[in-house]
């Protein structure tokens, strides 16, 4: 009962560790956030009454460079100043707009700023006015105006209403400036407070680990015993998994030397043979004699064969060594490029495929081209003598459960049936296995591995294939493939 009472008690101390931990890093990152808000918000004032005196400023400037621009051009008549009054119309309008953009915090600041924006505008059309007498030769007309002290008195309207923005501006940015320094020293005391409870922390932390190494004490021995148990049978699977990578090592280094004889080794002997036979056939014609000449086109043919069963072999074996990364891959354009290369057998047989919608799986692209080539070839090479070829492609989404997951699986049902010369139920295992035949080489022509390279490329890629036929009716080759990707496609859309 001890045993019992103390891991649980212990499991109590450390929950209202944790609750008070939490609480504390809770309250320590809200005080951080409240100050930081702070900052943030007083920073953002400040700027904004920065830009707002800066541009008022600028504006003013503009008024003064304009009415300068405006007296010279009166008093003297000489083009040069209106260059610098021009400039300033032109600013006054941008400037205008900018300031009509900023917003203030301080109350009543824009009605202020509404009149000066007013006063600036009637000062502009009173510069405006004159200079533009003055350029239609009614220099008089344009000086009385000047003379009236309009202009004079909507300068110093403009002037005082320029002295009142900024005043306030500068009284909210001293007020702010001070709001800076109150929160500079609430900063101060958080971080005061987070060290000391960051030392408290550190402290009760201390403690609590010295009582769950004294609690712990008396299990240490049991784990001991448990970890060595763990660690034998971890070496144990280890040496087995390491015998099984070496034999899958040596398994695919057996068969890429088995690849590189038949690669190099054993089509060498074979070209000799099939070029000796052409020079035979082409130099002694006429001694060899018909019986002759037979024997060398038997010759012929079976160092074909034996060249077509090599490469067909190297492909078997190629499969999983030499297997590319799985992708996303659209079965609509493999079937597309397999119908463009197959058009001429399609077309000298009349024979007529039909695709149905066809998914976007996880595979190797490549693989699945020579899967679909070698089955609808089979289906076209099989066929009846006096019957049109019909070949039907279609695909299902469906879940089934698997003993192997212990789960629903989702699979992608391709089927591809034709109206051939079908076989017989009892050969359909058998098909599949390397070399295996039902038809003589004389009837139809192949080695026999064709199918046997559909099954691996299905099986590398997690699924299964498998045929329905009877005698004359017809096969269809059913390939389960598992959803890796819920991409889906119709045919030709990708």
């Amino acid at each position: 009962m001890s045993t019992q009472k103390e891991p649980s008690k212990a499991n109590v101390i450390w929950a209202t560790f944790i609750v008070v931990v939490l609480s504390i890093i809770i309250g320590n990152a809200f005080l951080a956030v409240n100050t930081i808000h702070g900052l943030s918000q007083t920073q953002n004032s400040l700027d904004n009454t920065n830009m707002l005196t800066t541009a008022i400023e600028k504006l003013h400037l503009s008024v003064v460079q304009a009415e300068s621009g405006q007296r010279g051009y009166l008093l003297t008549e000489k083009s040069d100043y209106l260059v610098p009054y021009y400039d300033a119309l032109e600013q006054l309008e941008s400037q205008t707009e900018y300031v009509k953009s900023l917003s203030s915090e301080i109350n009543g600041q824009a009605e202020r700023i509404a009149l000066l924006l007013s006063l600036v505008a009637q000062k502009e059309i009173e510069l405006k006015k004159t200079v533009n007498l003055a350029q239609n030769n009614k220099e008089r007309r344009a000086l009385y105006l000047v003379n009236t002290d309009k202009g004079r008195e909507l300068y110093k309207q403009i002037r005082l209403a320029v002295n009142e923005i900024q005043d306030r501006e500068m009284l909210f940015k001293v007020s702010h400036f001070s709001k800076l320094a109150k929160i500079k020293n609430e900063a101060k005391i958080t971080f005061v407070i987070t060290a000391v409870t960051s030392g408290l922390l550190i402290i009760g932390m201390f403690v609590l680990t010295r009582l769950n190494l004294r609690n712990t004490a008396q299990y240490r021995a049991e784990l001991e015993k448990q970890n060595e148990a763990l660690a034998s049978k971890v070496t144990e699977r280890t040496q087995e998994l390491t015998l099984y990578s070496d034999e899958l090592s040596r398994s695919n280094r057996e068969l890429e030397e088995f690849a590189f004889v038949a690669s190099h080794d054993l089509q060498e002997p074979l070209r000799k043979i099939q070029a000796f036979s052409d020079r035979l056939e082409t130099m002694f014609k006429d001694e060899l004699g018909e019986k002759g000449m037979d024997y060398i086109a038997r010759m012929k043919n079976a160092a074909q064969r034996m060249s077509n069963l090599i490469n067909d072999l190297l492909e078997f074996s190629r499969i999983t060594t030499r297997g590319k990364n799985f992708v996303d891959t659209n079965l609509s354009s493999v079937l597309n490029d397999i119908l463009s290369d197959l058009e001429i057998a399609i077309k000298e047989s009349n024979a007529q495929v039909n695709v149905g919608d066809m998914p976007i799986i996880q595979a190797d692209p490549s693989q699945m081209q020579q899967l679909f080539l070698n089955l609808i070839s089979n289906a076209v090479k099989f066929r009846h003598p006096e019957q049109q070829p019909v070949i039907n492609i279609e695909h299902i989404k469906t879940s089934e459960f698997s003993e192997g997951h212990n789960t629903e699986v989702c699979w992608q049902i391709i089927t591809v049936k034709d109206n051939g010369i079908g076989f017989s139920p009892d050969y359909a295992d058998k098909i599949f296995v390397p070399f295996q035949r039902l038809h003589g080489r004389s009837q139809y022509k192949g080695t026999g591995i064709g199918l046997s390279v559909c099954r691996r490329i299905v099986e590398r890629h997690g699924g299964t294939i498998t045929a329905q036929s009877n005698m004359g009716e017809g096969a269809s080759f059913i390939i389960k493939l598992p959803v890796e990707s819920e991409l889906f496609t119709l045919q030709g859309e990708a």
